[in-house]
């Protein structure tokens, strides 16, 4: 089976090139996620982090003038 795979993909011309792409396309989008999560601001990485926590409700302080 991988002899055929293997035998196919050679006989296509310029078939190298798409690991090259693949890899450079996959580091290009890390490196710009890596620089959009160190440029954020703290309070709205502790949101975030407070999501899963999160059930939905909002909490409402008591009157204290009873």
């Amino acid at each position: 089976m991988l002899k055929f795979i293997k035998h196919n993909m050679e006989t296509i011309i310029g078939i190298e090139i798409f690991p090259l792409i693949s890899f450079i396309i996959f580091f290009i989008f890390f490196c710009v996620l890596f620089i959009w999560v160190a440029r954020m601001q703290r309070s709205e990485v502790d949101e975030l982090a407070a999501m899963p926590l999160d059930d939905g409700t909002t909490k409402i302080d008591a009157p204290t003038n009873l």
